[in-house]
């Protein structure tokens, strides 16, 4: 009878074993083919816009071939184009009269919201409001040409100084240098020039020790606009603040002013809404825009995203001046550019690639030449028959080359 007994606990044991053997297997299978979370519908995964994922997809939708696609077309400025992009662009962001946080937009006791970050608002006490511009720069100002200079490797014996110098407002980015063995290239001239609080505290210790060398590193701007987007994250606004009381306690001739929160918001609606996928637009991006607002005739310089030439595919460093690498995560250049490119197809800004020269390399530059100057006056027209076509024969070549 005890051995009946033993038996049957044992049988017992041995299916218990087998059966909890065959769920730890069933168990074991299910969680591997399903990574233990639950997966969701196409239509419901949903990106944060935080990340680089959709930004770097459209980087590669705009390779250099394509880029080079699209810049090959003869360029003619197509006012109909430029005006409908211009209109849609001021009414969404209205820059003009909402760019620069002035006394007049941003009144005291008003609230500022960071655009870069969610947190609590800042309050505008007396002292904040009065280092607020008294009124905005671009109100009833219209320039006729104006270049934005981008820092791109690009430039590098571009010679397209001269032509830079000759717009009527010339915007640049993040302080960038100025000296003798660049201006063939950049020119000097500057009207206005942003500086992200990263280079302050790069360059200068965030300015709280000595403050001196920043404001004689500005002197190569003379009385430019000075914009410093104090009120994207918290941490910018007492970095910019201190450049602002830097400048009014040396004297310095920049003329300090911030951007606008609410402005950048606007900004970053309007091209998502033009089919831009980044995290932050780049500052040459921001700056362009503001250009297309204020200006007749918008010239892009510098802007090549790529470390290979457009033309030879020769390697190019990152900036003129250096090859340091920027924030890919954040920005999303290549996409950026293929929609300055866009632009430039349609006619309502001039990307500038490659060389600046006096005389025409080429018989797509030829072309470009003839176009502009068969629209500049009566007197130009009576020197100018015909425009070379794409493919033009010698006699045309000869009278074009003659401009």
């Amino acid at each position: 009878m005890r051995g009946l007994l033993l038996k049957l606990l044992f049988s017992l044991m041995l299916c218990l074993f087998i059966l909890g053997t065959v769920l730890t297997a069933f168990v074991w299978y299910v969680f591997s083919y399903s990574d233990v979370k639950p997966r969701s519908s196409p239509s419901q995964v949903r990106k944060s816009p935080e990340s680089d994922t959709s930004a770097c997809k459209d980087c590669r939708e705009y390779t250099i071939d394509k880029m080079v696609e699209l810049y090959s077309y003869a360029w003619k400025k197509q006012n109909a184009n430029f005006n409908k992009f211009r209109s849609q662009l001021s009414s969404r962001c209205r820059g003009v009269s909402t760019a620069i946080v002035t006394q007049n937009n941003t009144p005291l006791d008003s609230k500022i919201y960071y655009d870069g970050e969610k947190r609590k608002p800042l309050q505008v006490t007396p002292k904040l409001y009065s280092t607020f511009a008294k009124e905005q720069p671009f109100e009833n100002v219209t320039w006729k040409t104006c270049a934005v200079v981008g820092n791109g490797g690009i430039l590098v014996n571009s010679s397209c100084g001269e032509a830079i110098d000759s717009a009527h407002f010339v915007f640049r980015c993040n302080l960038p240098p100025l000296d003798k063995a660049y201006q063939k290239d950049v020119g000097n001239k500057t009207n206005l020039v942003t500086a992200n609080p990263s280079i302050l505290i790069e360059k200068f210790e965030g300015l709280m020790e000595y403050r001196r060398p920043f404001v004689e590193s500005l002197s190569d701007y003379g009385e430019a606009l000075l914009l410093l987007p104090a009120f994207s994250y918290a941490h910018n606004t007492p970095v910019s603040l201190r450049a602002f009381y830097t400048l009014r306690d040396f004297g310095g001739r920049a003329r300090p002013a911030f951007l606008s929160p609410a402005y950048l918001q606007s900004l970053a609606h309007f091209w998502r809404a033009q089919g831009l996928r980044t995290v932050r637009l780049s500052t040459g991006l921001i700056v362009a825009s503001l250009a297309l607002e204020l200006c007749a005739n918008v010239h892009l310089y510098g802007f090549w995203p790529h470390a290979q030439h457009p033309h030879d595919r020769r390697p190019l460093t990152n900036h003129y001046y250096d090859d340091r690498q920027g924030k890919k995560k954040v920005h999303a250049m290549p996409a950026e550019f293929g929609h300055l490119l866009r632009l430039h197809r349609q006619g309502v800004v001039r990307v500038h690639l490659g060389q600046c020269e006096d005389r025409p390399s080429s018989l797509m530059d030829l072309r470009h030449l003839c176009l502009q100057a068969r629209e500049t006056g009566p007197e130009t027209r009576t020197r100018v028959d015909e425009c070379p076509p794409s493919t033009p024969d010698l006699t045309t070549f000869a009278v074009a080359s003659r401009l």
